[in-house]
């Protein structure tokens, strides 16, 4: 799988939680939204990430959520598994659990309490490279990680590591984006995670969206990558600018709190938040519900 290119649209399901405070992962939900977004003709599907609340898991509840999301998968689209830690060692065995259950890619953000520099950065996405055989995605996100991987960092990664192969840049400045196009004379495959910069992303190059966005409006968020692609300007404009206030609010929101609210509004319950974050208070939810029926 090392030449895996993927394209188009990544979606990035919720990790649902059973009712209650003490409640584990809901498999049967999350297989039903994987259907779902795949029946909605998303192109990948990526659990585990910022909007999985892989953070917040334990290890036995992170396995559990992989290998539900994967056996739904089924393999039916490429399937990006996001690795994030604190450490290197459990960086690596996340990973290698992710192959194993069959992902087709894994997806590294690094996360830090006391700063990395780059050598320490080098290091820990060389080991969780070298310990699996499918592709690697670096993955930029100072916000949550607290680490931000300039693209001469993450170009020269790329160059040093074989399977390491794609970039997702979520950092929300558009300009990272043709920066990682000017230093590889546009030969690197590079994904846009900040939902308001949809458009600017494509229009810099870039090959596809990681979004949480079509656990809620699938149409939409598709038919921007179809405009994109076909080259309809005029329709990307309208299609995205019809989005952006859903795309806004739940950014602005948290993810996994908006997502998981829209969802219950869509007839899917997908639980709570795990604490310290809270449910979206009742006018977030009127409002989402604004939205999403404008948006429709």
């Amino acid at each position: 799988m090392a030449g895996l290119v993927l394209e188009g649209i990544i979606a990035y399901p919720v990790t649902p939680f059973a009712p209650g405070e003490a409640g584990g992962v809901d498999t049967a939900a999350l297989t039903t939204l994987v259907d779902r977004l795949i029946d909605a003709g998303c192109h990948a599907i990526a659990p585990l990430g910022s909007t999985g609340e892989s953070a917040y898991l334990d290890d036995q509840e992170w396995y559990t959520t992989a290998e539900a999301a994967l056996a739904a998968v089924a393999r039916r689209v490429p399937a990006v598994v996001g690795v994030a830690d604190l450490t290197t060692r459990n960086a690596v065995r996340r990973a290698r659990f992710a192959e194993q259950a069959g992902a087709d890619a894994v997806m590294v953000l690094p996360q830090s309490y006391w700063k990395l520099d780059e050598r320490e950065v080098v290091r820990h996405f060389t080991a969780v490279a070298d310990a699996v055989s499918v592709p690697v995605m670096i993955y930029n996100n100072p916000a949550t990680s607290g680490i931000d991987l300039s693209p001469e960092l993450m170009v020269s990664l790329v160059g040093q590591v074989e399977n390491i192969t794609m970039v997702k840049e979520s950092s929300g400045d558009v300009q990272r984006m043709h920066r990682l196009a000017q230093l590889t004379d546009g030969e690197l495959p590079f994904y846009n995670g900040s939902n308001p910069l949809a458009l600017e992303a494509f229009a810099a190059g870039a090959a596809g969206w990681c979004t949480a966005a079509p656990c809620l409006i699938p149409g939409p968020v598709l038919a921007l990558h179809r405009a994109v692609r076909d080259g309809d300007l005029d329709a990307a404009r309208e299609v995205f600018y019809r989005q952006l206030p859903v795309l806004e609010f739940i950014l602005r929101g948290g993810l996994p709190t908006t997502v998981k609210a829209g969802l219950a509004l869509l007839g899917l319950d997908a639980g709570t938040p795990r604490r310290p974050l809270l449910p979206l208070d009742e006018p977030g939810t009127a409002r989402l519900a604004e939205l999403l029926a404008a948006t429709a």
